[in-house]
């Protein structure tokens, strides 16, 4: 008699789509860990900041009092000001420096590391003590300007943003697409205007994040030199009332964050890497 052998049973793809997506349970509770070590800072400070009302003012009064004051809208406006100046003069100073170092003088690679870690070496207080006199020296009316924050900020941006840029070009296969790009008429300029800067795009948006939040939160350069900028503001609220100070750091928070969004969401083109079109320049 013959032996019929049954196959054992698959389990259904619902249930292996249940198995993959089943979290561990260690993984869950760092989640919940770092929602709370952020989140329980933040309602502190929102709770702390609706007390010291008097009977009849509004339960926003502090945050109401902020938005009176025509020294916080100034404030502001100037510290986006510096930092999208930081911005644009840190890509255009870095983008083309990074991309002709790997291109052509890939062994300058370790001096740029070297120099790019000295904004972290040399304190910001040493920084400003040797750069006020030579500013000064070479332009009185830069010096008492606020573009001059941005000089200085570019500077403390340049770690972050020439690592950023370095770890994107380092993803891909510059030389091939540099090489592509002059095969078919592309110069140089062209071919970082129009192939390199789009597949760098999320290391120039990544970089710029950074920029901003270091130009945004930076006190130390801009009280020496006597600007108003957003973080001074802050500080000066602070000292004379504690209730204010506090929603002006939830305000404040806020408003930094909303920079760093829309500078993100102004920057994204897409979802993957830019599509790359390369023309003749003879035609």
């Amino acid at each position: 008699m013959a032996q019929v052998t049954v196959p054992a049973a698959r389990p259904g793809p619902h249930r292996l789509r249940r198995a993959r997506s089943r979290v561990p349970v260690w993984h869950l509770l760092w989640i919940v860990l770092g929602a709370l070590f952020f989140l329980v800072p933040i309602y502190s400070v929102v709770q702390f900041s609706l007390q010291g009302i008097l009977p009849g003012q509004n339960v926003f009064h502090w945050y109401l009092t902020v938005f009176d004051d025509p020294n916080f809208k100034s404030a502001f406006w100037l510290s986006v000001q510096i930092s999208l100046e930081t911005v644009v003069a840190s890509l255009i100073l870095m983008v083309p420096t990074v991309f002709w170092v790997h291109l052509r003088l890939p062994k300058l690679r370790p001096a740029m590391d070297l120099v790019s870690v000295l904004p972290f070496v040399v304190p910001p207080i040493v920084l400003i003590v040797g750069l006020a006199p030579f500013i000064k020296s070479l332009s009185t009316w830069l010096f008492v300007r606020p573009e001059v924050l941005s000089l200085i900020y570019v500077v403390f941006a340049l770690p972050f943003m020439y690592r950023a840029l370095d770890a994107g070009l380092r993803a891909i296969d510059l030389r091939t697409l540099t090489e592509a790009a002059e095969s078919l008429g592309a110069s140089l300029p062209r071919t970082l205007l129009r192939v390199i800067i789009p597949n760098l795009r999320a290391a120039i948006i990544g970089g710029s994040l950074l920029a901003v939040a270091i130009s945004m939160g930076e006190f130390t350069v801009a009280s020496l030199m006597g600007f108003s900028t957003f973080s001074v503001y802050t500080y000066n609220i602070g000292e004379s009332t504690a209730y204010e100070g506090v929603a002006l750091t939830f305000i404040s928070f806020l408003l930094v964050w909303g920079v760093m969004l829309g500078l993100y969401l102004l920057g994204r083109g897409g979802t993957g890497a830019a599509a790359v079109a390369i023309t003749d320049e003879k035609k």
